[in-house]
Formats: structure tokens, sequence, C-alpha cells
């Protein structure tokens, strides 16, 4: 289930969605219950400067790239990790890695 209460702690990641044709990523591991378009997670661009945030579900799916393709979620993704681990290795590296 995609729903965590806010500001519960670490949780781990439960969705991965990344562009095909582009290098934005977003591990995604709370929604809020009261706004199910507002979802918490590490959010990478593929500008070199991952960032943990909120972010608009409708504005997400809204993205397309350069070929014109659709966001995508990745079916195979299963985090090992709390989100804050995550976070830590994309600063380290200027990218997500999951």
């Amino acid at each position: 289930m995609l729903v965590n209460a806010l500001n519960e702690g670490d949780h781990f990641p439960v969705v991965k969605l990344f562009t095909p044709d582009a290098g934005a990523t977003w591990l995604i591991s709370e929604v809020d219950p009261d706004d199910p378009d507002r979802l918490f997670g590490l959010c990478d661009l593929g500008l070199g400067y991952p960032e943990l945030g909120y972010v608009s579900l409708a504005e997400v799916t809204a993205v397309k790239g350069p070929l014109g393709l659709p966001v995508e979620r990745d079916l195979d993704f299963v985090a090992d990790k709390p989100l804050s681990a995550y976070a830590e290795e994309a600063r380290a590296k200027g990218r997500i890695v999951a």
C-alpha cells in the first residue's frame, strides 16, 4: 500500500518512478492521506542535485522526456534500505542509485 502517515519516521520507498528517455527518478515513500496528490520522497530531475521533499503526483505524471515518453513505474524495484540511506548515497553520487 502506498499510503504512510507523514512524519512517522524513515520509511522505505514503496515506488520508483522514472523517465525512460531522460535522467529523472523519484523514490516515493509517502502519500499524504488528506491530499493524495502530495507525495514525499527522494526526487532527482537528472541535474545532479537529488533532494528529499514533496512533489505533486499530477506534476510528475505530466512530465515527458525528450522523446515524449511518459514517466513509468519500475515494476522490479524493491527497496532494501530506508529513504535516508538512498538520499545519502544520491547526494554522494549526484544521482539516485536504485
